[in-house]
């Protein structure tokens, strides 16, 4: 009985230990952890839809990554320093119409300068409200997304802007190696980000932030300078977003941001990003975004109600966050 027992847990123990070892590789890798669920969305959906896997719908995935990835980057920063940032759709939609209005007056390029100086004026509003005048982050940002949806109306008279110079339509038209233009220069932005985050003093200190503010403070690190330039930073990537959407559409509406806010939290959380900051990813919000971007595709192609598109994606966001907290504790026992 005795060399049974033993034989028993001694083949227990041997098959509990790969299960910790999968279990202790997902919770520590973010970038594993993310190909293995991009991989599970793409079987799932290609299975779904035959259309999923066409070339064609691939490349206009690729291209529909591109908004809700410049505004995520923006928000990556954001969370890691332990913050949120609501404003972000309605700030892609007020500069988008300040982009619209300008070339009525101006050149492509001086209206792209307006676009992306009205967004980081903005995103820097939003880091002195929070850094200074000790607002919570949610309190700040939210009350900034109602001011830019609201002079998105104003500005515009409730209007779209149209008959934008069709050279603008080349960031989205055209193609390099058959891929899109515009999502060469979301690589490209992540490409720099990533430098930023992992080689850079401003980087660490950022990470600093979000896992130790007063620790970061008492060593000497720039805390309250950080605070405010990541807010900036996100201002600026939902002007670049507009940008980007007005270059698709060759139009401009004042609610053309409208819900990217939660697409952005959701790449991030999915990604990998703790919402407490310090821990975090570029690559993995990279990753996430394209989760999002093949769901929102998938729904699109199974014909689901755009009503019940938000159900999905909230969804999605507290099914992230309880994983997370789940192999948080996994890496905390590992």
């Amino acid at each position: 009985m005795n060399a049974d027992s033993s034989l028993s847990s001694s083949q227990a123990s041997q098959i509990e230990r790969p299960r910790r070892s999968i279990l202790s590789l997902l919770a520590t890798n973010i970038e594993l952890r993310m190909i293995a669920v991009i991989l599970v969305v793409m079987l799932a959906l290609s299975l779904a839809s035959p259309y999923f896997l066409t070339v064609n719908n691939l490349l206009n995935v690729l291209d529909q990554s591109v908004i809700v990835g410049m505004v995520s980057l923006g928000e990556t920063l954001v969370i890691l320093i332990g913050g949120i940032d609501l404003s972000v759709g309605s700030l892609v939609g007020v500069t988008g119409i300040v982009f619209g209005l300008s070339m009525r007056h101006l050149g492509l390029a001086e209206s792209c300068a307006v676009c992306l100086a009205a967004g980081g004026l903005a995103g820097l509003v939003n880091g002195l409200v929070v850094t200074f005048g000790r607002i919570a982050p949610f309190v700040a940002t939210l009350g900034m997304m109602s001011i830019g949806a609201s002079l998105a109306y104003v500005l515009s008279g409730a209007n779209s802007i149209s008959g934008l110079p069709a050279g603008l339509g080349a960031l989205s038209a055209d193609t390099l190696l058959d891929i899109p233009i515009d999502f060469w220069c979301l690589l490209v932005v992540y490409v720099v980000c990533y430098w930023f985050l992992t080689l850079t003093k401003g980087g660490r200190t950022i990470y600093a932030l979000g896992s130790n503010p007063e620790a970061a403070r008492v060593a000497g690190l720039r805390v309250s300078a950080w605070s405010v330039i990541v807010y900036a930073i996100s201002g600026l990537m939902s002007a670049v977003a507009a940008i980007f959407l007005a270059s698709r559409i060759l139009s401009i509406d004042p609610i053309g941001g409208q819900g990217l806010e939660l697409d952005a939290i959701a790449a991030v959380v999915i990604g990998g990003a703790s919402l407490f900051g310090g821990r975090g990813s570029i690559i993995g919000t990279l990753m996430g975004v394209f989760v999002m971007v093949f769901i929102r595709n998938g729904l699109n192609l199974l014909n689901v109600s755009p009503y019940w598109q938000g159900t999905a994606i909230g969804s999605i966001i507290i099914m992230a966050v309880l994983v997370e907290r789940l192999l948080s504790g996994a890496r905390r026992r590992a």
